[in-house]
């Protein structure tokens, strides 16, 4: 075995490959290589470590000193001071926003701090493509304590006793979908995991199969011992290339182990997994779409019942459960199931992970206990909201989901509360706007994507949204009319009641929360002609203040269409029947004298 007396972590999920970490690993290990220090330093590649603003990102140990916004530039410094001579690099160091505050560890961090990691435990501490730093880290004892220990209804009944439910949608509990799988009559029967995390924003998936896939393919053989299947599918993105080969990596690693395939811990039992890509239809998210597609057909839903754990891909029972909702699986079996029922509420128990992204100082990936309320992921884990503005809304659920608005920001965040207010948890993206987003144009947006992503099979999603967008569009562009807000919430209920699957039924739903708690912003597009937010082009006017106006002619001169007149030194016009609202004018003037209104 060999020893360091220093170990670099260096975060190696998408976010921070793509800002240089791979350039900077090797950086590292040229300049450990050149101080002779190759026995003593082991310079580790990581998942993702959840600050994902700060990146590349960089922890040493035994001290624990996080440095952020690491370059390959940076690789000097940090071998020759902190590995060699056991100097802090003070400038690489974390810096609090508010109070330039330096601490010196991740524990330190509010962002980290007021977390509790069960899903992401092993993310950003272990090599994600080293079964053996799996291994060491507690890895794959649960699946022993099963096979060796547990008949396969003591081992739904744990997941029962848990509270987990399911981690990518509306939440239905996990147990009693692995007990109707396991109870279903079949002579083959199948476990399939939903990576097709197709939310804008969403991230969560992504960086668990990027961190910690071992964790993934221990709870799917689990899962597969308790429901009585042999074979086991993974739905994955091809737009995630990283975990697609890393997750290859673990399952050849798994093989080679014995820990998957046949007489896995000489017990008799046998499964193995295999992969399926999404060609990123949004849809193949949705359960019975994406069966289909892994049957090798056009990934569209159809009729329930007869439900999955009935009858499923190849028409045989089938249990479907999503990343984050099978990374538990392991933490429940090893702790027990009172252990992951004492975190969180009463109806939504354990952690939920989010990819906090939008207006917000911290983003980054987040695990925290069910219940911690919308305000302290915000605040005090997020950083709030960049250059001090006003939190208007965080959208949760993606195209599913709804709008949260401030006065909820002390909402516990839970299944059952969320539902009530018009959102769901979702799989766990979390989008923040501030006070200068328009809430017609964040429903336009979302509406927008489901239109583009439906598989046109039946006609309330085909049709229906398309004509809800319509409505948005005339709205956005100053066309709006009395009646279309009345006739966005006809259209609306009348598609989240007839609608073939989820991504129909919830697809009004960002038009529906907005209308709720934001009526007045649609009310302000249709009769007044303004967008309050100053987002929504063709609502925009732009106006040269005269008191502010040194007469420079700059915008002028730059105008694509000639809308700005005026004489050298004397206040400049813009010609509202001629301007195109580009608003070039604005960016150009120096004296801040153009204001959009």
């Amino acid at each position: 075995m060999e020893l360091y007396r220093s170990h670099v972590l260096v975060c190696g999920g998408t976010g921070c490959t793509s800002s240089g970490a791979q350039q900077l690993i090797e950086a590292l290990n040229n300049e450990i290589e050149r101080l002779h220090l190759s026995n003593e330093v082991k310079v580790v590649q990581t998942g993702c470590l959840g600050l994902c603003e700060r990146g590349p990102n960089v922890v040493i140990y035994p001290e624990g000193a996080y440095y952020c916004h690491v370059k390959p530039e940076d690789a000097r410094d940090i071998a020759e001071e902190h590995l060699l001579k056991g100097r802090i690099v003070q400038r690489l160091l974390y810096r609090d926003i508010a109070e330039e505050h330096l601490p010196l560890s991740l524990n330190e961090i509010d962002f980290y701090n007021r977390q509790r990691r069960i899903v992401l435990k092993n993310c950003g501490v272990i090599d994600p493509e080293n079964i053996e730093e799996y291994i060491g880290a507690d890895g794959y004892q649960a699946l022993a304590k099963v096979l060796t220990g547990m008949t396969q209804q003591e081992v739904i009944d744990t997941i029962k006793k848990s509270g987990l439910r399911g981690r990518g949608g509306a939440g239905f509990p996990t147990g009693l979908k692995w007990q109707f799988t396991h109870d279903a009559i079949g002579d083959k029967k199948y476990v399939l995991c939903n990576a097709d995390e197709g939310d804008p924003g969403a991230f969560m998936d992504r960086s668990v199969l990027e961190g910690d896939p071992h964790a993934l393919l221990e709870a799917m053989t689990i899962a597969g011992y308790a429901v009585g299947a042999d074979q086991g599918y993974i739905y994955v993105r091809a737009e995630y290339p990283l975990a697609v080969k890393r997750l290859n990596i673990a399952i050849n690693q798994a093989r080679e182990y014995g820990l998957l395939g046949s007489n896995i811990f000489g017990t008799g039992f046998k499964f193995d997994i295999d992969l399926r890509l999404g060609a990123g239809a949004f849809v193949c998210g949705e359960e019975t779409a994406l069966m289909t597609s892994i049957e090798g057909k056009r990934g569209e839903p159809r009729p329930r019942p007869p439900f999955p754990a009935n009858k499923g891909v190849f028409g045989k029972p089938t249990l479907l459960n999503n990343v984050e909702t099978y990374a538990n699986v392991p933490q429940i079996i090893l702790n027990g199931p009172e252990w992951f029922a004492s975190i969180g509420t009463d109806k939504s128990k354990g952690t939920k992970v989010f990819a906090l992204g939008g207006k917000i100082n911290n983003t980054g990936l987040v695990e925290i206990p069910m219940g911690t309320t919308l305000r302290e992921v915000i605040y005090d884990i997020g950083g709030g909201i960049p250059q001090g503005k006003a939190f208007k809304a965080a959208q949760t659920g993606g195209p599913s989901g709804g709008c949260i608005p401030a006065q909820f920001l002390d909402m516990p965040i839970e299944y059952d509360s969320l539902i009530q207010i018009g959102s769901m948890m979702g799989s766990g993206g979390m989008i923040v706007m501030d006070e200068d987003n328009c809430m017609v144009d964040i429903a336009r947006f979302f509406l927008q994507f489901t239109v583009d992503e439906s598989c046109g099979k039946c006609p309330p999603c085909r049709i229906g949204t398309k004509r809800m967008l319509e409505i948005l569009d005339r709205i956005v562009e100053g066309k709006g009319k009395e009646g279309d807000i009345e006739l966005l919430e006809t259209l609306a209920k009348n598609i989240k009641a007839s609608a073939l699957c989820g991504l129909g039924q919830t697809a009004p739903n960002p038009v529906l929360s907005t209308l709720k708690y934001f009526r007045d912003e649609y009310e302000a597009h249709i009769r007044d002609k303004k967008c309050p937010a100053g987002v929504c082009q063709q609502l925009l006017e732009y106006v040269v203040m005269p008191e502010l106006c040194r007469g420079c002619g700059l915008c002028a001169r730059m105008c694509p269409v000639g809308a700005i007149t005026g004489a050298k030194k004397e206040p400049y016009v813009i010609d509202p029947e001629k301007c195109t609202k580009c608003g070039t004018c604005m960016d150009v003037c120096k004296f801040d004298a153009v204001i959009k209104r």
